[in-house]
């Protein structure tokens, strides 16, 4: 794929980010409705692709599909995946979580304890429910010796009215509490996060293309994983980012609008 070239040309899947990309709160970004057309058209599988732990996979499909995008479980991956993931290769059970009703819903159907008593580890997650009582338990835990994982990285969470506190804020705040960071950090810009699918799928990571508006998780994890990085401006990152950045995008548009309109 051409570096000047935002038609997708040899590119069999697309993993596309959500907040910030195809979406800004309730509201499709301009255009994204017919980019999505356009990859089915040309016979380009897309999955969605989130950091995002606030929501479960049946709560993004629900408002996918009131955004008007049909869409199924088995095109979402969240962090939380590969959080569950991570927890059950550490043989992790009994968990205090500080995240959302969603979050604890996957994980607890995962056999996942996320109220413990006694945890192995205290789960930080994009808690959008978050309440004070969340904050001194979770701290407690801590200062007890608890280690931490988190579900990503991110640190603000793009809405149209700009930056909202996401878990990379909540990390610095038990930092600045009890000292303590996460053991481990899961989703982007993790390249199995992506790499999985990718094999599932039988491609090659060269046939498929990230598309997102973070460079530190987005574009970070596309070079990783060795998949084309596309770098959106409809979200988080500018162009004063971008050249400040170690990320190197193949490339960069305004937004999706402007992907896959050649032959």
């Amino acid at each position: 794929m051409s570096e000047s070239s935002a038609s997708l040309d040899g590119i069999k899947a697309v993993f596309l980010d959500l907040d910030g990309t195809i979406y800004l709160g309730s509201n499709l970004i301009e255009g994204a409705q017919s980019f999505l057309e356009r990859l089915e058209e040309r016979g380009i599988m897309r999955f969605f692709l989130s950091n995002n732990s606030s929501k479960s996979v049946s709560q993004y499909l629900e408002k996918l599909q009131a955004l008007g995008i049909p869409a199924t479980a088995d095109e979402v991956l969240l962090s939380t995946h590969d959080l569950i993931s991570w927890l059950a290769e550490n043989g992790i059970e009994r968990s205090y979580l500080v995240g959302t009703d969603g979050m604890r819903e996957m994980l607890e159907s995962a056999g996942i304890s996320t109220d413990s008593d006694e945890p192995q580890y205290v789960i930080l997650g994009y808690d959008t429910e978050i309440t004070y009582e969340k904050l001194s338990t979770a701290s407690i835990h801590l200062h007890r010796g608890v280690p931490m994982v988190a579900s990503h990285p991110d640190v603000v969470c793009p809405s149209p009215d700009g930056g909202l506190p996401d878990t990379g804020a909540y990390m610095d705040l038990f930092e600045a509490t009890t000292g303590v960071r996460p053991e481990h950090i899961c989703g982007k810009p993790n390249a199995g996060m992506i790499l999985h699918k990718v094999e599932e799928l039988g491609l090659r990571p060269d046939q498929c293309a990230m598309v997102g508006d973070r460079l530190y998780t987005d574009i970070e994890m596309a070079e990783r994983a060795g998949v084309h990085g596309v770098l959106v401006l409809s979200g988080e990152a500018t162009m004063q980012d971008l050249e400040a950045a170690p990320q190197n995008p193949s490339i960069v548009v305004n937004s999706v609008a402007e992907l896959c309109r050649g032959n």
